[in-house]
């Protein structure tokens, strides 16, 4: 048993590092997020994962379209890239807590360990350490379901096939949101991308997973995984809100997409 805290490893570089300014932030966006109401709980949401000043606007609409049912949540599974570490397969955090200015939030270790039991789910804290984007995901769950436990994924080389059969044993768990971290297009010209983004934003809709490679999604991997059981199980995704960094904070030269997406 790990009691170990992973600290948080980029406060004051995706988002603040003062807890007061951080909750300020999230509450401002989570106030301007609009959500559409009268859909049923979701099942799984799509968020970004930029620096706040970018994507925390979209990030918010998806992490609060499911807040109507934070009472009901006890757990978020938290799946997204590994962008600094070679992995093979998926990857569990042998930590108890991880830290973010907001404080420590407990994670499901017994739900880990069930995992491992897959052949291509391993441990690693390696892997976890630096990368950001699970944890710019966790002031949001912090601020919005306080109440539940997180259960974060890296996905590496894993299979459509493999994400998928992960996540079935939690598709129809009601206390459990499945979330993917991915953010859209990179480095494209502003016009460029809104084309782009808007042909994968369909390809999402319409549970295309096939099409979406890592030039449309860096999180692919994770999100074709959660496209191809929501086509399997009929369920319908919404996009809830598509932009880009020319839209936020950067550039119009060289922007990288986001967008939000909930599965009914």
């Amino acid at each position: 048993m790990h009691s170990s805290i992973r600290p948080a490893a980029v406060a004051g570089l995706f988002y603040p590092r003062e807890s007061g300014e951080l909750a300020q932030l999230l509450q401002g966006y989570l106030c301007q997020a609009s959500v559409p109401e009268g859909r049923g709980r979701p099942l799984a949401i799509v968020t970004p994962h930029a620096g706040y000043v970018y994507s925390g606007s979209t990030a918010a609409v998806a992490w609060a379209s499911a807040s109507s049912w934070a009472d009901q949540i006890q757990r978020v599974l938290l799946l997204g890239p590994a962008h600094r570490v070679a992995l093979r397969g998926i990857a569990t955090s042998p930590a108890a807590a991880w830290q973010t200015p907001l404080g420590a939030v407990a994670l499901d270790q017994r739900g880990a360990r069930q995992l491992q039991e897959l052949p291509f789910v391993v441990e690693s804290a390696l892997a976890h350490a630096e990368e950001h984007s699970l944890e710019v995901q966790v002031p949001f769950i912090q601020t919005l379901y306080p109440h539940a436990q997180l259960l974060p994924l890296l996905v590496g080389d894993a299979s459509p096939e493999e994400v998928a059969e992960l996540l079935r044993p939690y598709w129809h768990d009601p206390h459990t949101l499945i979330a993917i971290s991915t953010d859209l297009s990179h480095y494209h010209d502003y016009a460029t991308a809104q084309q782009l983004d808007g042909s994968t934003a369909l390809a999402i809709e319409q549970r295309r997973w096939s099409v979406i490679g890592p030039e449309q999604a860096c999180g692919c991997r994770a999100l074709n995984g959660l496209l191809q059981l929501a086509g399997e199980e009929g369920r319908p995704v919404q996009t809830l809100a598509l932009c880009n960094s020319g839209d936020t904070a950067g550039d119009k030269r060289r922007v990288v997409g986001y967008g939000a997406f909930v599965v009914h």
